[in-house]
């Protein structure tokens, strides 16, 4: 029996489709890469290298933790500013005479207890992760400029300063910091009971409340480890910069992190995803920030193009699912 060519050529748009899936934003991480050195000469240095794994950690970091959010089919828009937050619980703690590493847990759990505070709204009180989300980041954003009087704390014998800037054999810690919460992240998610739980009830939330799994659980854990993320994003900030600002650090960072998220396949109405693909996705909008850095592009461009960026982020999700496509 011959195949007729409407037949041959629905065959091609599956196995492209398929292709699509398999390979996810991979080849154009690489295109950008080679694009951005044949047009500038300097992108793919040693340095400048650096200098991308640098920027690319947090935002790593922040979209690790939104991936679980997301997986749920939920939407964490606090991140931003619970890092900030975060950030400045962890400088003000460093100023403390022979205790400054305590600023290290102190940014952590405080972003933890943020995280926990969203989850308990949208497992427990069920209210809409956007509504609630959207609230912390307006409210958070708040504390963080009373905790910090409004200004900005420097602390230049900030005792964990090596986190932001020191390297492990040529490495940058934040760079460590980013691949060990990604790896923790891909055992929780594909190798643990848990795991199985969030990408059930991201699938179908009822559903697998009807199969006994403890849903709240999962939204708890979710958003807690997003929280949890972000604190850790504050710490690894603070370490960089050495300070902390309430009204300008992480400001647009949920954005970055829901952009990394969406371009490395995992889909907005959950249950489809996994996090080599939100690396990706991380390291796609590094490089093009690097990138674009280095062409001389204004910022205001450079929002223009990361907000061009989300849209054709969203635009590939829906084709993803498209013919019941999954990742």
């Amino acid at each position: 029996m011959t195949s007729t060519p409407l037949r041959d050529q629905s065959r091609v748009a599956t196995r492209m489709r398929s292709t699509f899936v398999a390979l996810g934003m991979l080849p154009v991480l690489i295109l950008l890469a080679i694009a951005f050195q044949l047009m500038t000469g300097k992108f793919l240095t040693g340095n400048n290298l650096s200098i991308v794994m640098q920027q690319a950690s947090i935002n790593i970091v922040l979209a690790a933790g939104m991936t679980f959010v997301i997986l749920t089919a939920g939407i964490d828009l606090s991140v931003g500013s619970i890092l900030a937050a975060s950030a400045i619980v962890a400088v003000k703690i460093s100023l403390w005479p022979g205790l400054g590493l305590l600023g290290i847990p102190a940014g952590i759990l405080t972003g933890l207890a943020f995280g926990l505070f969203n989850g308990v709204l949208i497992s427990f009180l069920r209210l809409p992760p956007f509504i609630v989300t959207l609230g912390a980041l307006t409210a958070v954003r708040g504390m963080a400029r009373l905790m910090g009087d409004d200004t900005t704390i420097f602390n230049p014998d900030l005792p964990f300063a090596f986190i932001g800037n020191g390297n492990i054999l040529g490495v940058p810690c934040l760079a460590i910091i980013a691949m060990v919460v990604v790896l923790l992240s891909w055992f929780i998610l594909r190798a643990t009971v848990l795991g199985t739980w969030i990408y059930a009830t991201g699938g179908n939330q009822e559903a697998a409340r009807l199969a006994g799994i403890k849903v709240w659980l999962v939204l708890l854990f979710a958003y807690g480890i997003s929280g949890l993320f972000a604190g850790l994003g504050g710490v690894m900030s603070s370490a960089r910069l050495y300070a902390a600002n309430g009204l300008q650090l992480g400001q647009s960072n949920e954005l970055d992190a829901i952009a990394a998220v969406i371009l490395g396949g995992t889909s907005l109405v959950g249950g489809v995803g996994s996090i080599w693909g939100t690396l990706v996705g991380a390291l796609i909008i590094a490089v093009l920030s690097n990138g674009l850095i280095l062409m001389g592009v204004s910022d205001i461009w450079q929002f223009i193009i990361k907000g061009l960026v989300i849209i054709v982020a969203v635009a590939l999700d829906r084709y993803r699912m498209k013919g019941g496509a999954r990742t």
